[in-house]
């Protein structure tokens, strides 16, 4: 049985592939799985579901963790204060908010990657509120891991590449900073 180990943790065989729902899709398709363990392997059919939800509990568990530590800040004004004193090492950005409120937060610290993976809900829910549009989450390994899993994130919640000409058009993920 193939159980989805993103932490990385599970003893056992392994068997890496890029987080993207098509290569999952085609994994699955292709019977890949039981080509590299070289028997019959059983494998959830909404094994790429099962992935995107352990990916969604474990940012918010890491948003979670850095907001006790007083690593986290939501709100556009609190994000901007903890901006202005240089204790911020990656922006959040709901994936469902505001463009326009994206581009602001964004423009405050060209030099930091955006996460905008998540929807304002599963923001809200891992700061204890309903809805959250906008968090920072301060330097440190929680920032690094954090920042590792909304790009896996990513992978599965893309449904088309950007288009070159407008790279803030995608859906989700983590926006590299900007030069300047």
């Amino acid at each position: 049985m193939l159980v989805p180990d993103i932490e990385e943790s599970l003893p056992g065989r392994g068997f890496w592939l890029s987080a993207g729902r098509a290569e999952v899709a085609e994994a699955l398709r292709r019977k890949a799985f039981d080509r590299a363990a070289r028997r019959p392997v059983k494998v959830a059919a909404d094994l790429a579901e099962q992935v995107e939800g352990l990916l969604v509990r474990r940012c918010g568990n890491l948003i979670g963790l850095a907001r006790r530590a007083g690593q986290a800040v939501a709100g556009f004004e609190k994000v901007g204060g903890a901006l202005r004193a240089g204790r911020v090492a990656v922006l959040l950005a709901a994936s469902d908010g505001a463009a326009g409120g994206r581009d602001k937060i964004a423009a405050l610290a060209p030099g930091l990657p955006v996460g905008t993976a998540l929807s304002g809900e599963e923001l809200g829910r891992a700061f204890g509120r309903e809805f959250v549009a906008h968090g920072a989450v301060g330097p440190g390994r929680l920032a690094d891991r954090l920042l590792a899993d909304i790009g896996r994130l990513d992978g599965l919640r893309r449904v088309a590449p950007a288009p070159k000409s407008n790279p803030r058009a995608a859906r989700g993920g983590v926006k590299p900073p900007a030069r300047g």
